[in-house]
């Protein structure tokens, strides 16, 4: 069932925190909304779940408008389910009695017989792997389990939008990593659509069917994982998500001649590069798509900008380098095969396939 949002606007008092959102969420399908702090993405799911109304614009779920238009449909009766930040388990339930609860609660469903009820409640702690601590008290479980229990009580009554808001963000970094997996393999299992919420790229480009990346209460991109990554369509896409260097420079047609003082400047082709970043006389290159040669060598290659490393970071399976380049400072992402030392002078050079 569809989740359709339509020229949405929010305001808090003179403050306009949504412009205008327009956002299609197929059945079944799991979209990541991305964005910095601020920019507007928990208030967008806030008024999905209904915590909120919106200034103007509507909200659809499963072709039932529940706000705008005069209709503000509460949170009980809009069939989605939610898991929080922060779990929100309750200490005095069970495993299984947080399962039970939004069966005997939610009312837009109607009351499940027992044995139904019964039945529904090990369907999902086997979903979930948690029927070996059905009775276990939250107290009892460990951060992992925390989550499971928050996706096992939020898809028991099997809504038609399950709403998660930055669900990961209070674990360590490796149960983050273990618990992207049990959520795609969740997802995978339950076939809800879901909206998740975050500010993390790893997590939205790991999971996400399409990502919507919202920036100062817009959406400046919607689109898969690969699409938002490498065409990145502005250059706060460009910089936030792909996390690329906007080099300066002009544009002449489909060839990019980035500023420098060399007279033997480069050029770029940048047939995929898109028009607005190319109005702003942008070139986006991501850290990987550089290569570092030590000063001298490459002086006759007309690939290459000289610069000077300024900082060096280890990073096990990749050396992360900062580079100044006529004043300007480049993150450059290379492998062990010629390290460099901070103060040394290099040319910076586009690697062919990325031209």
């Amino acid at each position: 069932m569809n989740t359709e949002i339509i020229r949405v606007t929010k305001h808090f008092g003179s403050q306009e925190v949504l412009k205008g959102i327009d956002l299609q969420i197929q059945s079944g399908e799991f979209v990541a909304i991305l964005g910095p702090s601020g920019c507007g993405k928990t208030t967008l799911l806030r008024l999905m779940a209904g915590f909120d109304h919106t200034t103007a614009g509507e909200i659809r779920i499963a072709g039932r408008t529940v706000d705008g238009n005069g209709h503000n449909v509460p949170p009980e009766h809009r069939n989605i389910g939610m898991v929080f930040q922060s779990f929100a388990l309750w200490p005095h339930l069970s495993v299984k009695e947080h399962v039970r609860f939004p069966l005997r609660h939610q009312s837009n469903k109607a009351a499940l017989p027992r044995a139904n009820e019964l039945s529904r409640i090990s369907e999902v702690l086997e979903m979930v792997g948690l029927t070996q601590l059905a009775d276990r008290m939250p107290h009892e479980l460990s951060g992992g389990q925390k989550q499971r229990v928050a996706f096992a009580r939020a898809v028991a009554a099997k809504p038609s939008l399950l709403l998660m808001d930055e669900p990961l963000s209070s674990l360590d970094a490796m149960l983050r990593l273990e618990m992207r997996r049990e959520i795609q393999s969740l997802h995978r299992r339950s076939q809800a659509s879901i909206v998740y919420v975050t500010h993390d790229q790893g997590e939205a480009l790991a999971m996400a069917d399409r990502i919507v990346v919202m920036n100062e209460g817009r959406i400046e991109q919607i689109g898969t994982p690969q699409d938002v990554y490498l065409r990145p369509q502005s250059s706060f896409v460009a910089r936030f998500v792909s996390k690329a260097n906007l080099v300066e420079g002009s544009w002449d047609g489909a060839v990019f001649h980035p500023r420098s003082e060399n007279l033997a400047a480069p050029a770029w082709v940048g047939n995929e590069v898109s028009g607005e970043i190319k109005a702003s006389g942008l070139y986006p290159v991501r850290p990987d798509q550089f290569l570092l040669h030590r000063d001298g060598r490459e002086r006759s290659d007309r690939h290459g900008l000289p610069g000077q490393i300024v900082n060096v970071q280890y990073q096990g399976k990749e050396i992360h380098y900062a580079v100044n380049v006529n004043g300007h400072t480049w993150d450059v992402h290379t492998g062990f095969t010629e390290p460099f030392e901070v103060g040394e002078r290099v040319q910076v050079a586009l690697k062919q396939q990325a031209v």
